[in-house]
């Protein structure tokens, strides 16, 4: 069910004659901010008036004589130069409330015609624990992933891994010159993001911060040509590669796993595409996209000062090279209608450069799209660094939001036991499987929850708090929207099946409906701008909605059993909407809290 589709169409209707291309009319209409003005506004009678020579309010008035309000609409009104408010009819709210009480999609459509989309996230470079900067891009991806899937879409998963790039050149030459032989052996790769630091800051403080003048620094000299040795089959250099990457893979899917994130489809690294660099650099030059550059290096002239390297003079190849292998390679074996990047601003250039050389190369037909994010700050507001060593390890943080959940939970049970609340008394099975929901659902919300192109501040305090638009307040709303059921003695299955009249005589019914039935505008709206956040949105808005609905609005002790049927289904679809979408956002729910 599409409530904004459904006015949309008979808005198209109405249209029709009046205008050649309808479609940029119908999309001015929006649901309101402010119930008074009605559910839906359509605001497109003044730009139709410019078009037909006529006053914007006439033109409203002939668009709502024109329009089909059977069964959908009350009487439109006309306000200020040509605002058109309208809004539902209750009664048929309350048929389309009860038609996808038993629906298992939540009367949310499958999408048509389908598409395959393959989105590469997280994407940490290996041989270093995964640090709170990879947080980002790892459950923005998986969020999108779980939402196109659920809409319908085939989505293929790349964890394009970083293994065979320059970091790689510093840990060599860290592991043969800087190595704590003992430190490797129990914990190895702590070791080797020790070395790694140790060499970023050795040739820091070298360069005093100038990057070009870290670039001209000995260390990154040798650095580079470790790196180029890797490239062009170094014994020595491949087998330590092949010892480094078992245990690097290991702790980052056990942070995977900790976080809930989907299985990825691949984890196809840096080194996957190596033997196919030297003929990407070969086609790029047969069809005249790469030119030689200075010194024998191969470049691809973007504009006059900008320019994409993709063979150094040394003969190594360049994140660039490898970029374009990997669409060359996703377009044969995937098929996809979309490639989606998550991954951070600060790439923004390298992906509009790389996405400018995949047209010219003759990639056509498919969208190529970088999902850009901001920064996750530290206290202080910086963005955290693990170049300079002070990156907080992923695992670190998520354990302390277990422990801070677990903490969130006691405290909320001490307070409801003392004001006389029956609170159930739970193993401690119990209230770790609560805390570990709680803890990685409120890190994980915390972010979804922000327009994701802009920063934010790192705070426990703020994503555990149980008032606000946080997960631990939705996971609340859930657990105590179940409870309504146990306390009634009521099966929500008997209710699925065998819907009851929906009742909306009171405007907190009609709201909670109203938002009920806007999930699949909420969902599409989240991947036409591929915004996780509209979600969080959504939820926030049926949060609301439910809690005017739950203070005004007696369920059990209802004045009729219909009217308690009535309200006791509004309370089961409300707990599964919210389910439903935290689960589009790899957060899981408890029965109680």
């Amino acid at each position: 069910m599409n409530i904004l589709h459904a006015i949309q169409a008979r808005f198209r209707a109405a249209l029709a004659g009046l205008v050649p291309d309808p479609e940029p009319f119908v999309a001015m209409i929006k649901p309101t901010q402010d119930a008074k003005y009605g559910d839906y506004q359509a605001n497109c009678a003044m730009s139709l008036a410019k078009a037909l020579g006529k006053k914007p309010r006439d033109v409203a008035q002939e668009l709502v004589d024109r329009l089909d309000l059977a069964n959908l609409l009350e009487k439109p009104e006309i306000a200020g130069p040509g605002f058109i408010n309208l809004r539902l009819q209750s009664g048929w709210l309350g048929q389309q409330v009860c038609a996808i009480a038993n629906d298992e999609r939540l009367g949310v459509a499958i999408a048509s015609p389908a598409k395959t989309y393959a989105i590469d996230y997280s994407s940490p470079n290996v041989a270093k624990p995964l640090h709170v900067g990879h947080l980002r891009s790892t459950i923005i991806g998986d969020a999108l992933t779980r939402l196109l899937r659920f809409l319908g879409h085939t989505v293929i998963t790349d964890n394009h891994l970083g293994d065979w790039g320059t970091q790689f050149g510093i840990l060599l030459y860290g592991y043969k010159n800087l190595l704590n032989k003992d430190a490797y052996a129990k914990e190895p790769v702590r070791e080797l993001a020790r070395i790694y630091v140790e060499v970023r800051n050795r040739i820091a403080q070298a360069g005093g911060g100038d990057d070009e003048e870290e670039a001209r620094h000995p260390i990154a000299d040798v650095c580079r040509a470790e790196t180029a040795k890797l490239h062009h089959g170094d014994v020595e250099n491949n087998q330590l590669w092949q010892e480094f990457m078992p245990h690097c893979l290991e702790e980052i899917h056990e942070v995977y796993t900790k976080l809930g994130i989907l299985k990825f489809n691949h984890e196809h690294g840096e080194s996957f595409y190596n033997p196919l660099l030297p003929g990407v650099v070969d086609s790029l030059l047969q069809a005249n996209v790469a030119e030689e550059g200075d010194g024998g290096a191969i470049i691809i002239r973007i504009s006059k000062d900008n320019v994409s390297l993709v063979r150094k003079r040394d003969g190594a190849f360049t994140y660039t090279t490898s970029d374009l292998a990997t669409i060359q390679y996703r377009l044969e074996h995937f098929k996809p209608n979309a490639m989606l990047y998550v991954v951070d601003f600060r790439q923004t250039q390298h992906f509009a450069n790389l996405f400018e050389a995949a047209k010219r190369w003759g990639v056509t037909g498919v969208e190529m799209t970088h999902i850009s994010f901001g920064s996750v700050l530290g206290r202080e507001g910086k963005p955290i660094s693990t170049r300079k060593g002070d990156g907080t390890e992923l695992i670190d943080l998520i354990n302390q939001a277990v422990v801070r959940g677990l903490e969130k939970y006691e405290a909320s049970h001490a307070e409801r036991t003392a004001a006389g609340h029956d609170v159930p008394e739970l193993t401690d099975d119990a209230k770790s499987a609560i805390a570990e929901t709680v803890g990685i659902g409120a890190i994980k919300y915390a972010d979804l929850s922000q327009n994701r192109t802009s920063d934010y501040k790192f705070d426990y305090d703020k994503m555990l708090a149980t008032e606000g638009n946080t997960a631990t307040y939705m996971q609340y709303a859930y657990a105590r929207n179940r409870s309504i059921f146990r306390k009634a003695d009521v099966d929500p299955a008997t209710l699925r099946a065998n819907p009851p009249n929906v009742t909306l005589d009171s405007s907190f019914e009609r709201a909670l409906a109203l938002q009920l039935l806007r999930l699949e505008e909420a969902l599409l709206s989240a991947v036409a701008e591929y915004q996780p956040s509209a979600i969080t949105a959504y939820l926030w808005d049926v949060a609301k909605a439910f809690s005017g609905f739950f203070q005004n609005c007696p369920v059990i002790q209802a004045e009729t059993d219909a009217l308690k049927q009535s309200r006791l289904l509004l309370c089961d679809l409300t707990a599964r909407v919210l389910k439903q979408c935290l689960g589009l956002l790899g957060i899981n729910v408890v029965e109680r809290m």
